[in-house]
Formats: C-alpha cells, sequence, structure tokens
C-alpha cells in the first residue's frame, strides 16, 4: 500500500495495469492485478482520465452538481475553496487526510484525520472551516464524503455554490492535487508514524509550517498565510 500510494502520487493517471506493471518493477515481485484494483478501492484513490459517458450509478440520495470553474480566474481569497481526502500509512495500519484550502492564496484553512472514509470527519473539517469565513464557490470531487446530505447541508445553509469535479479528472483540483503531493514528498514519506496520535501531532506542525513559513514561487515568495490575510484586508 505504501509503494502504491507513491507510485499513485507520481502517476495518479496509471490504471490498474499500468500501476500492475510499475509497482513490480519497482518491488521486483509478481503482484495480481485484483489485488491492485481492490487497494485501490481501500485506499479511495481514482484514476484520472479525459471525461466521457459517466455510466456509474451514483447513490440516489446523494446529489452530483456541475463543474463550476472551467476558465474562471480566481481574483482573491474565499473566492473558491475546495476539499479532498488522501490516504496515509502508519507503520501498523494507515489514515485518511482530510483539508479544505483556499485556492487563491493556497492556505489550509483547515483539516482532520480519520480511520475510516466515512463522511464524519469531513464534515467535521467542513464546520471547523466554515467557523472562519466562507467561500464564494466550493469544489470537491463527487466521492459520496462529499455528496451526501450531511456534508452539502452546511454549504447550502451559507448560499455558498457548490461545484464538483468531472468523474475521475482530479486535474479539476488541481491545486489541492499539488497540496498532497507537497505533504507527501515534503513531509509523510520522510517519516514512519507509529500510530494515529503521532501522525496527527506531525502534521500539525508540518501545516503551521506550510501555511506561515513555507515560502511558494508562484505567490511571490511569500507564505500563504500573508497572501490571505493581505488580500482579505484589501476585499474588507
Amino acid at each position: 500500500m505504501a509503494a502504491l500510494d507513491k507510485q499513485y502520487t507520481d502517476t495518479p493517471f496509471y490504471g490498474v495495469i499500468k500501476l500492475q506493471e510499475a509497482l513490480e518493477r519497482s518491488l521486483k515481485i509478481r503482484i495480481n492485478h485484483k489485488r491492485i484494483r481492490r487497494l485501490k478501492l481501500l485506499m479511495g484513490l481514482t484514476t484520472i482520465y479525459p471525461k466521457g459517458r459517466n455510466t456509474s450509478k451514483p447513490n440516489k440520495e446523494h446529489e452530483i452538481y456541475p463543474y463550476l470553474l472551467r476558465n474562471v480566474e480566481i481574483t482573491h481569497p474565499d473566492h473558491v475553496w475546495s476539499t479532498d481526502i488522501t490516504y496515509i500509512g502508519l507503520k501498523h495500519g494507515f489514515m485518511y487526510l482530510t483539508a479544505i484550502m483556499d485556492w487563491y492564496s493556497r492556505y489550509v484553512i483547515a483539516w482532520g484525520l480519520s480511520n475510516s472514509l466515512e463522511s464524519s470527519e469531513s464534515v467535521e473539517t467542513l464546520k471547523k472551516a466554515l467557523q472562519t469565513g466562507k467561500p464564494a464557490i466550493f469544489n470537491s470531487d463527487q466521492g459520496s464524503q462529499f455528496t451526501s446530505h450531511k456534508f452539502l447541508a452546511p454549504l447550502k445553509a451559507e448560499n455558498i455554490s457548490i461545484s464538483m469535479d468531472g468523474k475521475g479528472r482530479a486535474f479539476d483540483n488541481i491545486f489541492i492535487e499539488r497540496l498532497w503531493r507537497t505533504v507527501k514528498y515534503e513531509h509523510v514519506y520522510l517519516h514512519a508514524f507509529e500510530n494515529g496520535y503521532d501522525l496527527y501531532k506531525s502534521l500539525e506542525e508540518y501545516f503551521n509550517f506550510y501555511n506561515y513559513e513555507r515560502f511558494h514561487q508562484s505567490l511571490g515568495y511569500k507564505t500563504p498565510f500573508e497572501i490571505y490575510q493581505e488580500n482579505r484586508r484589501k476585499e474588507n
């Protein structure tokens, strides 16, 4: 699972067969493609592919919204927030990390950890983020965590426009995909976490560094927090 996570982070557009081939080459062992498929499902990994006809059958109780951000210029903080979930391995087990970030500044507004892909942690992370402000548009993928009534209700209550990626098109949510790569290569892959508590405390330190100390070339060598706060003041 750790090797699959690294390979997926590098090549999220690989399907099961290409992932199988890549892992067999790197690990030098034979791996059944059925095992790759099962682990992808367990880890919540979705292959990125060009958008075509959607043949899946969503849960009838869940709501799917159109993608609102194609060719939209993001001009200020709180214009667009987005969220996603990623897998993180431990020495004995694994956890799922949820984050909500501001697209304009790359500022991570809220994050949370869970040992399952249930929607409860995502809902709590959203509620935590909405205590600090609210965006004009909120974007997510079509995962069941984000299409559930419990997750959508707080957004509707605040009259926030809801946007969802095309199915399988994680690059519709490109900024948070870049965040996952940054978090994993700068922090997660450099440590061996014993348990969820150790992971939480370590991520707490890293996100403080990411938001308040880590310079971004794309932000003119300012931190996400500097851009978020400076431009919020201008808007106000």
